[in-house]
């Protein structure tokens, strides 16, 4: 549920494909997401699963499957 929302975000956001959004993917290098794009993305997850990233904890989120551990944890 969380990894669809996130994948639904992200396609969105940087205009991937689907099959690119892999739990093992680098919202970086494999999404090409730049850090205007991240700080965007960031927004959204946080109004999407209405949580509060803080900027020290995005600094530890490299891939997709950070991102859903992350919010996994926020929205127990």
């Amino acid at each position: 549920m969380v990894f669809e929302k996130v994948k639904e975000t992200l396609c969105e956001q940087l205009d991937v494909e689907e099959d690119k959004v892999t739990l093992e993917a680098s919202i970086i290098e494999d999404l090409g997401a730049d850090s205007l794009d991240v700080v965007d993305l960031i927004m959204s997850l946080e109004e999407e699963f209405e949580i509060e990233i803080p900027d020290e904890d995005v600094e530890h989120m490299k891939t997709v499957g950070d991102i859903v551990h992350y919010v996994e944890e926020k929205t127990k």
